[in-house]
């Protein structure tokens, strides 16, 4: 299972020129349909007279999420290329926008191919670029008296707290790498529980706890 991903830390702009032409290529990180959508209402606010807001984004890890658009310049010479040089950088989770400013000059197929190619490649090859995991977000809900157990077991598993609140009832949100998810549960409730491993497949529950998955991040 391929559960780690390299993106871009932080939001990137460089401008590159071709005969009169600007380009200015703008490097976001996204993470869902939503957001690469807002970046670009963003950027065409920004540039509302641009002759074109080109673009390309990748999502997920599978490498099946993606898209290019043109936005009017030919087929072809414009999101392909941008997409190009995400998949070149490996990146993924990354949205990039080329706004061109026409200069008057007709740069021809292939001169807007290397325009939109060397904007977009300036763009990530500035941006911070890291590696991430995906991981699987649970919620451990709890009484009090387990509490002790509880976080000794987070602890001792070293996983990352997302976020807890201490109500009526414990609740603490922990985040488990998604390879590691079918072997660190099971250790997880046999550290909570105080019992040997092999038990605990036999346990339909713990009293008073419960354990839910909430989301992938």
């Amino acid at each position: 299972m391929k559960d780690s991903f390299k993106t871009i830390a932080a939001p990137i702009i460089e401008e590159y020129k071709e005969k009169g032409s600007k380009f200015i290529a703008y490097a976001f990180p996204v993470s869902t349909e939503l957001s690469w959508q807002v970046r670009l209402q963003e950027v065409k606010k920004l540039h509302p007279k641009a002759s074109h807001h080109c673009y390309a984004y990748r999502l997920g890890v599978d490498n099946n999420n993606y898209r290019a658009n043109d936005d009017g310049e030919p087929s072809g010479t414009a999101g392909k290329p941008i997409l190009g040089q995400l998949r070149s950088f490996e990146v993924t989770n990354v949205l990039v926008i080329v706004v061109r400013y026409f200069g008057g000059t007709l740069l021809g197929a292939s001169g807007l191919i290397h325009a939109y190619k060397t904007a977009a490649a300036a763009a990530l090859q500035q941006a911070k670029i890291l590696e991430k995991t995906v991981s699987d977000i649970y919620r451990l809900t709890f009484d009090y008296a387990i509490m002790s157990e509880v976080m000794n077991a987070v602890k001792r598993l070293k996983l990352a707290i997302v976020q807890q609140n201490f109500g009526n009832i414990g609740v603490i949100d922990v985040g488990i790498r998604q390879s590691e998810v079918h072997e660190t549960l099971p250790r997880l409730k046999a550290l909570i529980a105080k019992v040997h491993l092999e038990m605990v497949a036999d346990m339909e529950e713990i009293k008073g706890l419960k354990i839910a998955y909430l989301e992938t991040v």
